[in-house]
């Protein structure tokens, strides 16, 4: 009886371990990264975003699988941040 006492106790501290929720449905998408045919798109700010903005690089999304985004990252040099929205979020040097 005192096992089931302390999992029942324990129990309300499991949640705590919990994967944070997913990111937003659609992120403030601007033109094409390197030219408007781009299919990477600068990004801009909001609640989301603003946490992975920098002065000295760009926030860059390309859409999520993108068949040639080792070539985007090692032209770019751009350091992978997360994925949100269909997209995966880069941070790219100016």
């Amino acid at each position: 009886m005192r096992a089931l006492s302390l999992l029942v106790a324990l129990l309300p501290l499991a949640a705590c371990g919990q994967p944070a929720p997913p990111g937003p449905t659609s992120l403030p998408l601007m033109g094409g990264y390197r030219d408007p045919a781009d299919p990477c798109r600068r990004v801009g700010e909001d609640a989301f975003t603003n946490q992975f903005l920098d002065d000295a690089a760009d926030l860059v999304a390309c859409p999520a699988g993108m068949e040639n985004m080792g070539v985007f990252v090692t032209e770019t040099g751009a350091r992978r941040l997360t994925d949100a929205a269909g997209y995966t979020l880069f941070s790219v040097p100016r």
